[in-house]
Parts: C-alpha cells; structure tokens; sequence
C-alpha cells in the first residue's frame, strides 16, 4: 500500500476543543496532560482500533498540539505530569495494527514524527523551563515508555502488576534501533548488559528491580501514588524560570489556501510540480513593522512574523512529509526586505532571555531541525529581491546546495546576524555555520565578522553559498542540477543526505534520527516484518511469524 493512498491528506493542525486523545488540565504551575486515546477515532477510521492506550500519528498530533500550547499560551506552567485516564494502562506504545496497515514511508515517517515530539519535550526542559513527570499507573510498554523516557523523571505505581516495557524483540522484532533504546542508554545510563536483558522481557520490570535498575526513579504504592506525584512535580517546576502568570499568546488557526498544487499561507507558499517531482517553496519577509521588545511581542501574539512565517513553514514541511512522497526536491526561496528580516533577529537576540522570546527562538530552531531531518532534496535558489539574511539564511545554510546569482543589472546579496552565530543549533549541538565549516573554524568567525552585506562572488568566496552563476548560465544551471537530481535513486538520496547533513559531533538526537533513516528503515523493509508470515502481517492474526534466521 502506498502512504500516500493510505488515508486521505493529513493536516497537522488542532486545538484543545478538538482533542480526542488527550485531556489537558491546568492547577497553577502544573499542567496535567492525560492520556485518554479513543478506540475508534484513528486516522483512519475502521482500519484498526486503538485499544489499550495504544496510539496512531493522530494521538501524536495532538501531543504536539498540547506541548506547543503550553509554551506559548500558558507561561505560569512550570512543570507537566503526563498520566494516563485508563485505569491499570499507561501506553501500549505504537498500535501494531496501524503500522501493519500503513504503507512503508508513511511508518518512517510516523516514527520520525513520534520522536521529534518526544525530543520537543526534552528541549522543553532544557530551553523552556518546563519540566516532565511521567505518572505510570499501570503496564507502559514499547512507544509507551520512549514517551515516558522523554521526561525528566519516570514514577511507577507499584501495585504488583504495573511495569515498564521494550518488548519490540521478543514479541514483534520490526521497531528496535529508534528513541527508546538510545534513551535507556544515553539518557538513563542503564548498563548495556541490563538493558540487553530487559529488551528481551515480553512483560518488563516492575517495582523495586525497575528502580534499582534505573528505568524509573521511584515505584510508589497505589495509595500513596497521586499524592507523591503532585508533590515532585511542584518541586520540579520551582525550579523553573517562567513567570509566574500570564499572559501568554493563543495560537490560533493557520487557514492556508489549497487551491490544485498550490497551498498558501500568510507568509509561506508551497507550487508542486508533479510531473518534475518539484515543490517551489517561498518564505516571505515581513512586509510591515514587526515587535521590538517583548511587550511588543505579546500583543502581537501570533501574529508576529517570527511567530506566524514558522509555525506555516513547519506546517507545510510536515504536509510535503506525509502527503507528497513523490515530491523529491524542494526548491526554497525567500524575498521580501533583507532588512526587515534583520530587525526581527536584534529584537530576538537582545531580548532571548524573555519568556516569550525565547519560545519563539525555539519555534524557529525546532522548525529549522524539521527541516533538517526531512527526507527530501532542498535547493536554496537566491536571486534578486531575496530576503535570505539572518533568519532566513539559516533556510539556505540548510539546504543540500544554495545558488545565488550573479547579475550586474540587478544587485543580490545575503547578509548574516547574531541569529546565525547559535540561535538555532542543529541536532549535533553545533549551528550551521559551524556544520558547514567544520575544519575551518576561522571561516565561522570571519564570516561572522563580515560588516554588512555579501555580493555574490564575495558569498562564493566564502563559502557561503555552492555556486554564483552569471546571469547567462543561471537558468541552464539550475535546470541542469535539478533535472539531474530527480533522475537519482530516491533511496540512495535519502542515504546519502543524511550521512551528510549532520557532520560534527553525534549526540542522542542524531542518533535516533540517524537509526530511524538507516536500521529502521531496513527493518521495516524486511521480509521478518512484511513478508508472507512477517511480524507485522501475522500479529494479531495468525500466531507466530515465521523468521528468515539469517544474520546480515
């Protein structure tokens, strides 16, 4: 089955009014989010039922739904306690039936989805002052528990019965290598020797082993249970920066325009070509006078530009992700005001310590990662009229290749700002800049200590930029380069991008999202999990798989 026939066109957008999933509740600084997943309203209704808490990408959707709330229209939350309505259940993890029924790419993409939400928690606590207590009420297993290693810290009621669980191996064999194996290990520090035995348990651990294992950090009796995790969550959130009331910004409804191949927003346009296998791309700058202080932000709510022009790129990025699997290349642009673009980036650099902007800084580096970790070719096309500066020239430092032309009848320039100099670090913990001269640490600063605008030779001399055609050669060079793109095997890209995009240091992030594009992806490509008697066509159905034992 092809994901892209699979359901129809996913829309990442929602709000509290619409959750189906989940229960968000808010006590003074405590938010309380609830997991409570509704049997028969999966994305794709009748074809699997979500039973046992288990969850599907519209669970997840709303997840990040909630989280992104928090951030932006809630400052007085300081801590969350993720829990679960189910009585004995927290999560059974990702819903095998779905993954079962869902075509190749869409079950990537789905779990590259699941773990840059679970990421989005924990950059909540390192950048936003929010801090994660998962309440395990009853058996956590599988997905289940990657969605409790996210948080801070992890209390499990020990009523006898409820444990915490990895058993992909034993029990199904076709999900191992993504987020929770990495955190067990990077994050919790459980030894290799345990953590080998515990992915191998179909029931768990459960009780004092957990704790004395450290895949949990306390088991409390049923009785005492509520009482202790109120309790150390409120010490948690003390230790919290935010202030401690509002207001915030209501982040409201996007309405992009989708008109054939065409979808637009405000500030972001998206033109597929289906028969190139192309999406022309464009962020706008803004075109009207834009906050300078945070005061000013929060009146503009979202509607401020650094608010608005992100959460559509990170919308649309998503939407060519899991709808347009065909379309291979991006091509981005920006236009507008380079100048305009640069106020707003003084405004966020000089006022980074605020609550507010610093939300905002961590929309647009989350946004700037998606990008990065999406599967698809991005050009960066700079021609006259750009707004390619500061910000948004962290789109083109993005990109696989960035061409600005050179034309003498028509000025073209970028220009860098403090942005660029590590608002927005990639998942290897360095910025573009440093990613992009990784053994040339002297060009990071001399291209930092560039006064004002670059020309196109002078951006090509330093190494900002692939290529400065002249304005005879631009449109056969482009052509060229993106004809001869397209003709690639689209698999041997995926590869080979990612091997390239995050040079430098590895860190958890890039290990997960390394293991999703690589282990996973052969996993889930195998026949041990899709062929006649695999794991995923016989569970549920049929008994046992049957394994080609075959080591590779």
């Amino acid at each position: 089955m092809d994901s892209a026939t699979q359901s129809p066109s996913i829309c990442f957008e929602t709000s509290p009014e619409q959750y189906r999933h989940w229960k968000l509740a808010f006590d003074g600084s405590i938010a309380a989010l609830a997991m409570d997943v509704q049997e028969d309203a999966g994305l794709r209704p009748g074809d699997y039922k979500l039973k046992l808490n288990s969850y599907d990408l519209g669970v997840d959707i709303e997840l990040a739904d909630a989280l992104q709330r928090i951030r932006f229209e809630h400052p007085e939350v300081h801590g969350v306690i993720l829990s679960s309505l189910k009585p004995r259940i927290f999560c059974a993890g990702a819903n095998i039936f779905m993954l079962g029924t869902s075509g190749h790419g869409f079950k990537v993409n789905f779990c590259k989805f699941t773990n840059e939400t679970r990421l989005g928690m924990e950059d909540m606590s390192a950048h936003s002052g929010i801090k994660f207590l998962a309440a395990l009420n009853g058996i956590c297993a599988g997905g289940g528990y990657e969605l409790a290693l996210a948080c801070d810290e992890i209390y499990l009621v020990d009523d006898g019965s409820a444990a915490v669980s990895l058993p992909e191996t034993p029990l199904l064999g076709v999900l191992p290598g993504t987020g929770g194996l990495t955190r067990v290990v990077d994050k919790r520090k459980v030894r290799r020797d345990v953590a080998d035995h515990f992915s191998t348990l179909p029931e768990g651990v459960r009780g004092r082993r957990a704790v004395d294992w450290r895949f949990v950090d306390r088991a409390v009796p049923t009785s005492q249970f509520a009482e202790v995790v109120q309790a150390r969550a409120r010490e948690l959130a003390a230790q919290s920066d935010r202030p401690d009331a509002g207001p915030g910004i209501t982040l409201g409804p996007l309405n992009p325009t989708v008109d054939g191949d065409t979808f637009r927003y405000r500030y972001v346009a998206a033109s597929i070509d289906r028969e190139k296998r192309t999406c022309d791309l464009t962020v706008s700058a803004s075109d009207s006078p834009q906050p300078a202080t945070p005061e000013a932000f929060l009146e503009a709510g979202d509607q401020a530009w650094a608010v608005r022009a992100f959460r559509e790129l990170d919308d649309c990025v998503l939407r060519l992700r899991l709808n347009e699997p065909e379309i291979g290349t991006i091509i981005l642009r920006a236009t507008g005001d380079l100048a305009a673009v640069l106020v707003v980036d003084h405004a966020l650099a000089e006022h980074r310590d605020h609550w507010l902007v610093r939300e905002i800084i961590g929309l647009i580096r989350r946004t700037f990662k998606r990008v990065d970790l999406t599967a698809r070719t991005f050009f960066a096309l700079i021609e006259p009229g750009n707004a390619f500066a500061g910000t948004l020239f962290e789109l083109a430092l993005a990109a696989d290749r960035a061409f600005m032309l050179d034309d003498a009848d028509r000025p073209n320039a970028i220009q860098l700002s403090a942005a660029n100099a590590g608002l927005y670090p990639m998942s290897n913990g360095l910025t573009r800049l440093e990613t992009r001269f990784l053994g040339e640490p002297d060009s990071v600063a001399a291209a930092l200590a560039h006064d004002g605008p670059y020309d196109p030779q002078a951006a090509a001399a330093a190494g900002l930029v692939f290529d400065a055609p002249d304005d005879m050669d631009w449109d056969d060079e482009i052509r060229m380069a993106i004809e001869a793109r397209t003709a690639f095997s689209p698999d041997a890209l995926t590869g080979m991008e990612a091997n390239l995009r995050f040079a430098g240091p590895e860190t958890m992030e890039t290990k997960i999202f390394g293991r999703l594009t690589a282990w996973q992806n052969w996993i889930f490509q195998r026949p041990n999990a899709i062929g006649e008697r695999g794991a995923l066509v016989t569970y549920g159905r049929e008994g046992r798989p049957s394994f080609d034992w075959r080591r590779t």
